[in-house]
């Protein structure tokens, strides 16, 4: 490809989905490898480990290989800063510094309890077959946290349009995955819609041009749903 970019993984896995996006919203060429860990029952255990259904995405640059998916974002807004969507990592070390902030909430903070009800939510349900059941303990458990976290979000969002500011960043772009997938299930949609600023944030980030290209990836191939 032009940039030399490959992405290991399958669309379906929300850590790839954050980094596809990133790629989009840079307008980079890429190659896709899809790769299935999914296919054998041993690969279970580790799936249900992982709370995704194909594990964590990889990486290559030449010789760079990364395998954390805000990590990648990182590197490659850094790498292209010109192409693309220029002010996704901010446009001045004020800009990058909050938005580094929300990518640490994002992964310490929404990413465990949204991680979970991902899980239980939209996974458990096409894993029956397996014998995996849901927890409603840890679904209720999850759910209050995500619930308290989505509260401040709301807070924050009541006086920008975007989680860093009044521009769709980093920051946004790393919270899609998760969300999309509770969003997408009866249950979990009410804990995004019933507060009104998350609403109409998730609605705006949601409708990205470059997030429905990930969309349609995933639809086509579903990875553990196939």
């Amino acid at each position: 490809m032009a940039a030399g970019l490959q992405v290991f993984g399958q669309p379906a896995s929300t850590d790839v989905a954050r980094v596809l996006t990133c790629l989009f919203e840079k307008k980079l060429e890429f190659e896709l490898v899809r790769i299935d860990t999914f296919k054998t029952h041993h690969k279970l255990p580790e799936f249900i480990r992982l709370r995704d259904p194909n594990g964590q995405v990889t990486f290559k640059h030449g010789d760079k290989t990364l395998v954390d998916s805000r990590d990648i974002c990182r590197y490659v807004c850094n790498q292209f800063p010109n192409d693309g969507n220029k002010t996704l990592y901010g446009s001045g070390a004020l800009e990058r510094a909050s938005i580094e902030q929300w990518l640490q909430a994002e992964a310490q903070n929404f990413g465990p309890p949204s991680s979970a009800l991902v899980f239980q939510l939209a996974f458990v349900p096409h894993l029956s077959h397996l014998g995996v059941r849901q927890d409603h303990a840890v679904i209720a458990e999850n759910e209050d946290k995500l619930k308290q976290i989505l509260d401040v979000y709301d807070e924050i969002l009541s006086k920008n349009e975007y989680l860093a500011g009044d521009e769709f960043t980093l920051a946004d772009l790393s919270h899609l995955p998760n969300s999309h997938y509770i969003v997408n299930t009866e249950r979990g949609r009410k804990l995004f819609t019933n507060k009104k600023n998350v609403a109409k944030w998730y609605d705006k980030i949601s409708k990205r041009e470059t997030w429905a290209q990930v969309v349609k990836m995933q639809k086509e191939h579903p990875g553990a749903f196939e």
